[in-house]
């Protein structure tokens, strides 16, 4: 069991979806790039996206012609995720209320079932096989993390000011834990991991966005507010502009279903 599973992960979004919409960022364009292209993607593929959240990962490869099916428990996210205005290529993705343990979708269904920033938030035993179940012969898992490069050094300030939380060093360490859970699997095959770098520009306004974001932050005005003022000293001391780059590595796990 994934040790963040007893810590409410169909719930501890509800109330974020316009912050994490607004702020939260993409993923590296390479590493959309390599998914397409290990996974044999296109118009006449499936892929279910499972935890996506307000859609960001689910757009992406609607964009690039592939249709795509949300699943996401929490109706908060669900809802913004439909209320994003489609994108002048491809169709919308159509999202539907279900889990990663229990999707409601048909056996053997989908070319691709991903997990894109949400797979620590699963039960990853029972996800797996739920991932297994519906996925076709040769199908793939993939599982994909923004992940804070902190060999840069403002990332690393940053950093240092998430990891004061209670909560956000454990939840980011479940990272590569359960990643590994997808490569040991019986169900899977022929996985492997590859790293993207990835960044994205803030300014002060969506640097707090970004932070307070993350279902760890803290809200009570007590925590809260000491919590904003050394983000704010951070973004003083690094900001050129009146921007920083946040700077990520776009991580991928892929692993191909056993028959």
């Amino acid at each position: 069991m994934s040790d963040l599973t007893a810590h409410h992960p169909m719930t501890r979004f509800t109330g974020l979806a316009e912050i994490y919409a607004k702020y939260r960022p993409t993923y590296s364009a390479a590493a959309l790039d390599l998914i397409m292209a290990a996974c044999r993607l296109g118009p006449e593929s499936l892929l279910v996206d499972v935890g996506c959240g307000t859609g960001i990962a689910s757009r992406l490869f609607a964009q690039r012609g592939v249709p795509v099916i949300g699943v996401e428990p929490n109706a908060d996210m669900r809802h913004r995720a439909a209320a994003e205005p489609p994108a002048s290529e491809g169709r919308p993705p159509d999202y539907r209320d279900g889990c990663a343990e229990a999707t409601h979708l048909p056996d053997q269904v989908a070319n691709v079932v991903l997990a894109a920033q949400a797979f620590h938030w699963f039960e990853p035993v029972r996800a797996l096989r739920e991932f297994h179940r519906i996925l076709k012969p040769g199908g793939w898992a993939v599982l994909m993390w923004n992940e804070r490069d902190e060999s840069d050094s403002f990332t690393a300030s940053y950093g240092k000011v998430i990891h004061s939380t209670p909560e956000g060093p454990r939840v980011e360490q479940e990272y590569g834990r359960v990643s590994n859970r997808l490569l040991g699997s019986d169900l899977f095959q022929a996985g492997r991991t590859e790293m993207f770098p990835h960044e994205q520009s803030l300014t002060e306004e969506a640097l707090l966005g970004r932070a307070f974001s993350a279902s760890y932050a803290p809200r009570e005005p007590g925590a809260a507010e000491p919590f904003a003022a050394a983000l704010r000293a951070v973004f003083d001391q690094y900001q050129q502009g009146g921007l920083v780059r946040l700077k990520y590595q776009t991580t991928v796990t892929l692993a191909q279903r056993r028959s």
